[in-house]
């Protein structure tokens, strides 16, 4: 069955999907060659990336946030407008992501599950007042609340866990699926690639320029760019 074939014939498709659903809206993929795993600072970014650092070195994780997470000016592709059609008819009932960017949300998809939180949203360690992503790009060195507190991105950092509640639903979903898309991600970040082991339904369908773990048990493997494949698409 071709991709068309498959989504004509489902109403109950979730996606699950990382990194390089993104990498066609401009913001790069941590760990391509390109990505921020590979560029140069004092330290790895998984380690400035890490709960840890974060407490004890605070305004280098911002210096290193506000230069590489916090991206501006970048627009859903075709990937994130044809799943939030896909949701508008009653097609697909869940996105499942690792990115944070909200992307998904601006392209009109409105049951989007972030298993590792979202970069727009930012709060108070003390008091946990909400601030925007501006306020964190606008102010200097560590943001403070307005009560004194250091404000906190709603991100998951390293040696952090997952939201319980996120992690619920999102096995939910899969587990219920019919169809199951897994797009742009290598299935390399745990807890979170091992969720698709929930999933029991129908097809399996995985959509990622690399190889992953999971080709040898997928009904379809496409190797293409996931905004083309997607975008190309009859909905």
């Amino acid at each position: 069955m071709t991709l068309q074939e498959i989504i004509d014939s489902s109403d109950n498709i979730v996606f699950f999907g990382g990194a390089g659903v993104s990498t066609e809206s401009g913001i790069p993929d941590f760990r391509s060659v390109d990505g921020l795993y590979n560029m140069k600072y004092d330290y790895p970014p998984e380690t400035i990336l890490s709960h840890t650092f974060f407490m004890n070195n605070t305004e280098e994780f911002y210096k290193f946030y506000r230069d590489k997470l916090i991206v501006k000016g970048v627009k859903p592709n075709k990937a994130h407008i044809a799943l939030a059609k896909l949701e508008e008819k009653g097609k697909l009932k869940a996105v499942i992501t690792q990115n944070i960017d909200g992307l998904h949300q601006m392209a009109g998809s409105k049951n989007v599950l972030e298993l590792h939180g979202s970069t727009l949203r930012n709060y108070c360690m003390d008091c946990g007042k909400s601030y925007d992503i501006d306020y964190i790009e606008n102010s200097k060195g560590v943001p403070k609340c307005e009560c004194g507190g250091i404000i906190k991105p709603d991100v998951v950092l390293y040696e952090e866990m997952l939201n319980d509640d996120t992690i619920t639903k999102s096995v939910q979903y899969i587990s219920n699926a019919d169809v199951l898309i897994i797009g742009g991600t290598s299935l390399n970040v745990y807890p979170a690639a091992g969720f698709i082991n929930y999933f029991k339904g129908s097809k399996l369908v995985i959509i990622n320029k690399a190889a992953t773990s999971a080709d040898k048990n997928a009904d379809l493997v496409i190797s293409e760019p996931i905004g083309e494949v997607l975008g190309s698409l009859k909905i």
